[in-house]
């Protein structure tokens, strides 16, 4: 079977909404345009727009809640926000930082430090690692882990950027240095992803329901799922495209 990009998903602001996309622009050595370009501190974090680490931020792990949120980018560089419990929010992200503060506020536990912060992501992006890079996750990986779960698993959960069909379970981490091709575009794949609590969130309802890192860990000895790879050329990825190993 041939492998192919299934799926590109971006998350605007990071920790708050998915957005797919069925093709991205992309450049060399940098992150997903529009993946994790924003990011919104809390009064806890530093005071800053360098790149920090994921626990001064909001995001799922934290905050269940947050899974549920869809985003939406628009040419004119807003951004819609959608959750079944708020009205829908339509923001400027480089103005609008207290719209989006005190529309989270409500989903966001009380027992954290509360929104302060709309921060904008350095050009390397505002990713776990601290590095400009994209996520690829297998699709095949990700049914080996619903049957081992008995529960088919959401996507969405892991907050990964490129999905592909068609390779065998796992085959992703016998790639690890390793170069491969999506369409035109190589992307050397680097290293394995350790899994968080936010894998727990169902983004349908927002709540913790099952627990993917404890799984993954029982049945394979890891929590890791997915690789993060290093974009090498310029170009445009789309759903569909071919992927090859060089």
């Amino acid at each position: 079977m041939t492998a192919t990009l299934a799926h590109i998903w971006r998350h605007p602001v990071k920790g708050l909404g998915s957005e797919a996309v069925t093709a991205s622009a992309v450049t060399a050595h940098a992150p997903l345009p529009g993946d994790r370009a924003w990011a919104l501190a809390h009064g806890g974090a530093e005071d800053t727009d360098a790149w920090q680490r994921r626990r001064n931020f909001l995001v799922v792990a934290y905050g269940p809640r947050l899974a549920q949120i869809t985003a939406q980018s628009h040419a004119d560089g807003t951004l819609t926000l959608t959750h079944p419990d708020q009205p829908k929010l339509t923001f400027a992200p480089e103005t609008d930082g207290a719209a989006l503060i005190d529309w989270v506020r409500p989903l966001w536990p009380t027992q954290h430090s509360a929104p302060a912060r709309l921060v904008k992501a350095p050009p390397e992006g505002m990713a776990d690692n601290g590095l400009a890079q994209v996520s690829i996750n297998s699709l095949s990986s990700l049914k080996a882990l619903s049957e081992q779960i008995g529960h088919t698993l959401d996507p969405r959960r892991f907050r990964g950027n490129l999905w592909i069909d068609g390779w065998t379970p796992w085959q992703e981490f016998d790639l690890i240095g390793q170069t491969i091709t999506i369409g035109d575009i190589r992307l050397k794949i680097t290293d394995r992803i350790e899994r968080c609590r936010a894998t727990e969130a169902n983004p349908d309802t927002g709540g913790r329901d099952i627990d993917p890192p404890r799984a993954l860990l029982d049945r394979w000895g890891h929590k890791d799922f997915g690789v993060s790879a290093t974009i090498l050329d310029s170009g445009t990825l789309s759903v569909g495209d071919p992927v090859g190993l060089l």
